[in-house]
């Protein structure tokens, strides 16, 4: 690895790869030299990404299933060897309706982003203790700071994964000192999709003790304060 390109030759899982914010993050970490894994659910979008963004593997894999993931890193282990990031991008929105509308469907919707998540940082936890330069992100939401009724599903689903992340960094500072977990904290990603790629990138520029627990505001560049 060198200074100048510290993704070279790193591998990437990124999962939940078919959202647009997904294809951007596929892009800058190609185009940063990093060998991308795209983990999805749906093969027809899987093979969009691949033609939009040469080079980059693309895996089917319900990761809300345990012994899905497991599977997953087997091949991948086989094909490749260990992974040095995973780029956490399952969500989606569910809202309205203030506490009392807050539905057990909408509920179990975004309660599944959070167990892919639990389901693919156990699984792959080895693996990023392993690496000399091993990553974890999530996106999660002001939300959790500020919950409001009618979103109150999606702030606790935000909540949880943020937590878990961040657990996952307590642990990483105690036995791995070359990982981090970080938070990219957003109200939307509508429009920060390229901004959330650079961001992704600048992961393996940056010194784990920097990053590790960090949540970091995504906000465009032009909103951006200096220091």
């Amino acid at each position: 690895m060198t200074d100048a390109l510290p993704l070279h030759g790193r591998l990437v899982l990124i999962a939940g790869a078919t959202s647009t914010s997904g294809e951007a993050v596929a892009r800058a970490l190609a185009t940063a030299g990093a060998t991308v894994l795209a983990v999805g659910t749906r093969e027809e979008a899987l093979a969009a990404l691949a033609a939009a963004v040469p080079g980059v593997d693309t895996r089917v894999c319900d990761l809300a299933d345990r012994d899905a993931v497991a599977e997953l890193a087997m091949r991948i282990h086989l094909k490749f060897g260990a992974i040095d990031g995973l780029i956490h991008l399952v969500g989606g929105w569910r809202g309205g309706g203030g506490i009392a509308g807050q539905s057990d469907e909408d509920w179990d919707f975004l309660e599944r982003g959070f167990r892919t998540l639990r389901n693919t940082t156990r699984v792959f936890l080895d693996d990023l203790t392993g690496s000399e330069a091993g990553r974890l992100a999530i996106i999660s939401s002001t939300a959790v700071e500020r919950p409001y009724a009618g979103g109150a599903n999606y702030a606790a689903a935000k909540a949880a994964a943020d937590a878990w992340t961040r657990a996952i960094a307590q642990g990483f500072g105690k036995d791995a000192p070359n990982a981090a977990a970080t938070v990219f904290v957003v109200k939307t990603l509508a429009g920060l999709e390229d901004r959330l790629g650079e961001e992704v990138v600048r992961l393996w520029a940056r010194s784990p003790a920097e990053i590790n627990g960090a949540r970091i505001p995504l906000v465009a560049p032009e909103s951006r304060m200096d220091g």
